[in-house]
């Protein structure tokens, strides 16, 4: 699958639904199971959440992968700072086979899921 790349302002909820729509669009054209297809839209949703709990103003997002649907989110502008995200944290990790959390001291700037 080629690249697919979006990118929007994270105070507008507006957004968050496109992004759950495209994200079970990506998962659908991989064929992913209806469990899988809905557990990544939560995870992808969430995690642009994350992104806006640590202060960031704009998510740039892209969805790609060969054999496995991947999808990174990065945090720009704002002002970020160490945002309270346990719980999002918790139930990111326990719905997709393999995240990642990239970090700038305790500010979380970019997530990667797979499923």
């Amino acid at each position: 699958m080629k690249e697919l790349k979006m990118q929007f302002f994270l105070g507008d909820s507006e957004y968050f639904t496109a992004l759950r729509l495209v994200s079970g669009a990506v998962c659908n054209a991989y064929g992913a199971g209806f469990d899988a297809l809905e557990d990544f839209k939560v995870c992808v949703t969430e995690s642009a959440l994350i992104l806006k709990n640590c202060g960031f103003e704009i998510v740039d997002v892209t969805f790609g992968g060969t054999e496995e649907v991947t999808c990174v989110l990065c945090g720009k502008g704002g002002k970020p700072s160490d945002g309270d995200n346990e719980l999002s944290l918790a139930l990111v990790s326990a719905l997709v086979r393999e995240c990642k959390f990239e970090k700038n001291g305790e500010v979380i700037e970019k997530v990667i899921l797979k499923i």
